[in-house]
């Protein structure tokens, strides 16, 4: 039988109050049943997962904010804890969302609770072929491809998340927001990031109805079968309500297939025999969603130059030790990243 490690035990990890969330555990998640064990999962500055297996071996994921950022408002995880359950009746293939504690006197902050699934994250080559056939990677890039077109067929209405979030002029508050994170963050002058915002600001393409998109989709933000099919799709802490197109932009920037030229983001994962390239992803979600794709470079231009952004943060916060002491050699594939995906950017819209 699993045993609670006592308070202050270095096998309890940081973020987790264990006498408090297991008594809410066994409260509050049908059939849970103390003593509970905790395992971090995934960390760093981004929400924290943990691992929870009960006295009878059941086992279960709790998702809190991150340490670093201080103690979050509920609304960070009851937002996610909402994506979740009500996507839970589509055909968008999410855990299924057990329970939400937003009494941060329990554990420090808000957290919430899902069932623990089975499957891969293929974050690497190593993974990919470890995991995954050759035909496996196959059809994982079509599933993963079809999950996306069936997170934009959601009817927001009909699911309650109509109110999510603003419908309209997504890629501008796109643009805003991180050109306003760029200036406040970047640790170099770098001309190309303001000449791609003023040119895409000067002609962005015209938005359509507003469709729930997850801001981060790619291979490893999903958890796959043996056979290559989605089983879950993970990390939902930046959906929101928007243009489509920009997420089948943000997928094609995270993945380089084995024939691509290599994305500004240096990951080997989708490189390995058998996973599609970026023409056949784009091509199949043309295919099954008869998106209008005449302007998908403009798309990619602000997939990259967000990446961009993003990376830049990033490689400022672990400059500055926020994230932990980096020796600056360590950090250049940062830098290399932000000038590749800016430089992309700008190729995209000569």
């Amino acid at each position: 039988m699993t045993t609670t490690p006592p308070i202050g035990d270095s096998s309890v990890p940081e973020g987790v109050d264990a006498p408090a969330v297991g008594a809410w555990l066994e409260s509050n998640i049908d059939g849970a049943t103390g003593p509970f064990a905790y395992e971090l999962i995934a960390g760093g500055h981004s929400n924290l997962t943990f691992a929870v297996t009960d006295a009878l071996n059941n086992r279960y994921v709790l998702r809190r904010p991150p340490l670093s950022h201080g103690l979050a408002s509920a609304h960070d995880m009851a937002r996610e804890h909402r994506i979740i359950a009500a996507l839970e009746s589509t055909e968008v293939p999410v855990p299924t969302a057990l329970g939400l504690c937003t009494d941060e006197g329990v554990n420090g902050a808000p957290f919430y609770v899902m069932p623990f699934m089975t499957g891969h994250v293929i974050r690497s080559i190593d993974d990919a072929e470890h995991a995954l056939s050759t035909s496996a990677r196959t059809h994982s890039s079509r599933s993963l491809t079809d999950t996306l077109a069936a997170l934009h067929r959601v009817n927001i209405a009909d699911v309650g998340l109509a109110d999510l979030a603003r419908h309209e002029n997504y890629l501008a508050r796109q643009l805003r927001r991180w050109k306003g994170q760029w200036d406040q963050q970047h640790t170099r002058e770098l001309a190309l990031i303001d000449e791609v915002h003023d040119q895409l600001v000067d002609d962005l393409p015209e938005q359509g109805p507003a469709r729930l998109v997850h801001g981060d989709y790619r291979l490893d933000n999903t958890m796959v079968a043996a056979d290559g099919s989605v089983v879950a799709v993970l990390d939902w802490e930046i959906c929101t309500l928007g243009d489509p197109l920009a997420d089948l932009a943000t997928l094609c920037v995270y993945w380089t297939g084995p024939d691509d030229t290599p994305s500004a983001w240096e990951s080997t994962a989708t490189v390995a025999e058998g996973f599609w390239n970026r023409e056949q992803i784009i091509n199949r979600y043309g295919e099954i969603t008869g998106s209008d794709l005449s302007r998908f470079n403009t798309y990619l231009a602000f997939a990259n130059w967000r990446l961009a952004c993003i990376l830049e943060g990033v490689y400022a916060r672990y400059l500055g030790g926020a994230l932990g002491q980096r020796d600056r050699a360590e950090l250049e594939p940062f830098r290399r990243q932000v000038d590749t995906a800016a430089r992309t950017a700008a190729e995209l819209l000569s």
